[in-house]
């Protein structure tokens, strides 16, 4: 096995491949997201292959032919980026955040305000804060900070 194998990013395959895609965002989520109650975690588990990945333009993040991060855009805002976390830290984020940015057109992301982790990267990549709301797009207590790509 290469010490750093080659990542490269292509469109999903859509429902084959969401199983897949459910357990990557379950090992980043775990890693990183310690202020989700759980029934929340469940809730959106539950919703990711019926609702969330049908309403996103996909990309996956592929090493030696296995998905290890996914992105999701709609209308400009990156709705998800995932990377599972044995690889997280290697720079497979950037890559998809590189080609959400340039193949998709994102210019705006929203972060949960716990994430801090997610907030410095997005940071680190070009983005600004211009907005909070106090609960997140559910009416959840968890506070979101609004971001958009510095001209």
């Amino acid at each position: 096995m290469q010490d750093n194998p080659e990542t490269t990013v292509r469109p999903s395959k859509g429902e084959e491949e969401y199983s897949d895609l459910v357990e990557i965002w379950r090992s980043a989520v775990r890693a990183t997201h310690d202020f989700l109650q759980e029934e929340d975690f469940g809730r959106i588990e539950e919703n990711l292959a019926s609702m969330y990945f049908p309403a996103v333009a996909l990309i996956v993040a592929e090493r030696d032919g296995a998905p290890v991060g996914f992105a999701g855009v709609a209308e400009g805002n990156l709705e998800m980026l995932f990377v599972t976390d044995d690889v997280r830290g290697g720079g497979v984020g950037t890559l998809l955040l590189r080609e959400a940015i340039s193949g998709l057109g994102v210019t705006k992301v929203d972060v949960n305000e716990q994430n801090e982790g997610a907030y410095g990267f997005y940071l680190n990549r070009g983005f600004v804060l211009v907005g909070r709301d106090e609960l997140d797009g559910d009416g959840r207590p968890y506070p979101t900070l609004h971001l958009e790509l510095s001209q």
